[in-house]
């Protein structure tokens, strides 16, 4: 396993601890945690974003999505009790899952829908106006002041 020494970064920057604490979290990730249930994340435009998760058997009412902070969960818990049915083989699993997502800044839930088996989550990034670039306007005077230096 590869480890990396962040200190030298964390020395010059300000602000940036979740950064350390995204990278001890993806460390520690169990691998078959994150095969179910499968999903794809799409970029739409540059700020536009699309979370797509096979759910079958899941209806509107067993999933949860959950926005706080920089983070986004879905969940899914089976609500209903299973008829008592034998399986020669059962291939669609119905178990309980929670995904988690972490978001980076400005990024914010704008949607979700549930079609074909498919949980659609749209994520939308929105800058604040005080963030985004803007251009100063340079004003001409018409009487500089000039500064004069004393020679001693």
């Amino acid at each position: 396993m590869r480890t990396f020494d962040l200190t030298p970064l964390f020395r010059s920057t300000v602000g940036f601890d979740h950064l350390n604490h995204l990278l001890e979290t993806a460390n520690r990730l169990d691998e078959s945690a994150l095969s179910y249930p499968p999903y794809n994340i799409e970029k739409h435009s540059e700020d536009a974003y699309r979370i797509t998760m096979a759910v079958a058997g899941f209806e509107e009412g067993d999933l949860e999505i959950t926005s706080k902070g920089q983070t986004l969960v879905i969940s899914g818990k089976l609500r209903k009790e299973e008829p008592k049915v034998e399986f020669l083989h059962r291939g669609i699993a119905g178990r309980s899952f929670e995904r988690r997502f972490e978001l980076a800044d400005h990024i914010r839930v704008d949607r979700a829908a549930l079609a074909n088996g498919l949980l659609h989550v749209d994520l939308v990034r929105e800058i604040p106006e005080a963030m985004k670039p803007r251009t100063i306007k340079i004003e001409a005077q018409a009487d500089p002041k000039l500064i004069e230096s004393k020679a001693a």
